[in-house]
């Protein structure tokens, strides 16, 4: 009798496993929140004020021209000169995906096709591997490449991810916001990423 309550045991342990592990697969195949491919950008979205681009005051001794992303602030800024810059709110890489350091722009492109890396593929196996651009793209209506990273600055189909901590390490703006930044700064345009504000 003790041997066949301890089968039992073993059977109900076994398949708490299975259904436990299957919750996770599933789980792990569920499209990320900040990808969308094909989605169209829902323009009624409203930024949180304090996510809208505007003029501010910022202390700095980097040149104006520098774009400055202060991941925890979720704002880019690119400085102005004289104590101002413009900033602008954006999306930032999720818990894991986020870093910091002195990049360059190295290339910039309207309407961006995607393809996404292959370790986005591995994590997202749903992704297309090769996406036009265009309104529906996740790269949105503009992209800066930085450096010899997998990282950009783009647009976006998902402007109500902006403020938040959804994507794969790339910053992203609303669609008018990276269009008036992409106007702004050139090839070869410093980028400094920083986790928190410079005190």
């Amino acid at each position: 009798m003790t041997k066949f309550r301890h089968l039992i045991w073993m059977v109900i342990a076994a398949g708490g496993l299975i259904l436990s592990a299957s919750q996770s697969q599933a789980q792990m195949r569920q499209p990320d929140v900040g990808d969308q491919p094909g989605l169209l950008p829902d323009e009624s979205v409203e930024l949180d004020p304090q996510f809208r681009k505007t003029a501010v005051l910022y202390r700095t001794n980097e040149a104006p021209g520098t774009i400055i992303v202060v991941t925890a602030e979720r704002h880019l800024y690119l400085i102005q000169g004289n104590g101002r810059a413009l900033r602008y709110g954006i999306g930032v890489g999720r818990e894991g995906f986020q870093w910091q350091g002195l990049v360059n722009i190295t290339r910039k492109a309207e309407w961006p096709d995607w393809t996404p890396p292959p370790e986005m593929i591995a994590r997202q196996p749903y992704l297309p591997r090769f996406m036009a651009g265009g309104p529906g793209n996740p790269l949105g209506a503009r992209a800066m490449y930085l450096g010899t990273t997998v990282y950009r600055i783009h647009g976006t189909n998902r402007p109500d991810t902006i403020g938040t901590a959804v994507s794969s390490g790339c910053f992203r703006l609303v669609n008018a916001d990276v269009t008036d930044l992409y106007e702004r700064v050139p090839v070869g345009t410093k980028v400094i990423i920083r986790q928190k504000p410079e005190l």
